[in-house]
């Protein structure tokens, strides 16, 4: 995350994020400072710590329940298009129109 072409802000918010990846105890004061130091607000630190620990619960219940997912990478190129273009908004059409792309 060091060398991604983002801002010394995001960086130190990516930094957060990597620590709170690993427990909600490793993100440091020293890590919060530095964030803080380059502008980052309370709620931007707050959203990066709440969006980390999310995707960790996500990542951690999708495993879990041993969901099987697709090994056609057009799939999730076809979700990334659409995230990219409309975001998270549910498309009119319902999901159904990505079972038109091979899941296998």
């Amino acid at each position: 995350h060091n060398t991604a072409p983002v801002s010394p802000k995001i960086k130190a918010l990516l930094t957060i994020a990597l620590q709170a990846r690993e427990n909600g105890k490793s993100v440091t004061p020293e890590a919060i400072n530095s964030a803080k130091e380059l502008g980052a607000t309370d709620l931007e630190i707050h959203d990066t710590v709440l969006i980390a620990a999310l995707f960790c619960l996500y990542n951690r219940y999708v495993d879990g329940l041993g969901t099987a997912l697709p090994k056609n990478s057009d799939y999730y190129n076809t979700l990334a298009e659409r995230l990219a273009t409309t975001g998270y908004v549910r498309p009119s059409q319902g999901f159904d129109y990505l079972k038109q792309t091979t899941t296998t």
